[in-house]
């Protein structure tokens, strides 16, 4: 892994070969990968173990945990069994269920002599607008309020950070404070095909504004050189 990269790479494939080429390719430029539902549903769970096999890797579980406590406490002892550095959940599901997901991660890489993986909560969809809040049934609030509302939510019931649209960063900031970790989607260096995002910013505008970490997928994967891009994206975010 890259010492001082913030980029997460998704592994979005539809085989673990793929997946661990295109890990193997970019690892030195990248602090870790996300391994979201495409790949665990087309490779299965040994994708972890075949990941783990490369130089200290960083994995992010995009699962997006979203159930009714106990349900989501035995998911997530599972995962940090597992040795995971970090998966999210969905803030939504309420403060029993987060504070659920912190215990489980806990007691599941206790157990397994493991450092409890980061938990992660995710407040609103970068694919979400204010027409579609209102569509879900949020009705009266900005998606900037929404997203900070449920970021303090996380914050109290003991999760590490939040998933958050770049432009909701500041806000973030200034209610959770410094040290709770953002993880930000939605992130097109500039010139790029911004796709199904509807909230987007470039990488240097979003470390300057306070991320954490960048997920950062097509604009890299689908280059002709994905190397090359993620240098640069690097270049421009590394103070």
């Amino acid at each position: 892994m890259h010492n001082t990269s913030r980029i997460l790479l998704p592994l979005d494939t539809d085989t673990a070969d793929k997946a661990l080429a295109l890990a193997a390719k970019l690892q030195g430029e990248v602090a870790g990968f996300k391994v979201g539902l495409e790949l665990i549903n087309s490779a299965g769970f040994d994708v972890f173990d075949k990941l783990s096999n490369l130089d200290n890797p960083n994995i992010f579980y995009d699962c997006k945990y979203h159930d009714i406590p106990n349900t989501v406490a035995g998911a997530a002892r599972a995962a940090g069994r597992r040795g995971l550095w970090m998966f999210n959940i969905h803030a939504s599901g309420g403060s029993a269920m987060l504070k659920a997901a912190v215990a489980g991660a806990e007691e599941g890489a206790s157990a397994a002599g493991h450092k409890k993986p980061l938990v992660i909560a995710v407040t609103v969809l970068t694919s979400i607008d204010q027409p579609t809040l209102t569509e879900i049934g949020v009705i009266g609030r900005t998606v900037e309020a929404q997203v900070i509302a449920l970021a303090k939510l996380a914050q109290d019931a003991g999760c590490d950070g939040v998933v958050a649209s770049a432009h909701e960063i500041e806000a973030i900031r200034k209610a959770c404070g410094p040290d709770f970790k953002l993880v930000i989607p939605g992130i097109r260096p500039a010139g790029s095909d911004i796709g199904d995002q509807k909230r987007v910013m470039t990488p240097a505008e979003a470390v300057a504004a306070g991320a954490d970490y960048l997920v950062i997928g097509r604009p890299i994967t689908g280059a002709a050189d994905p190397v090359a891009v993620a240098s640069q994206i690097n270049v421009e975010t590394i103070a």
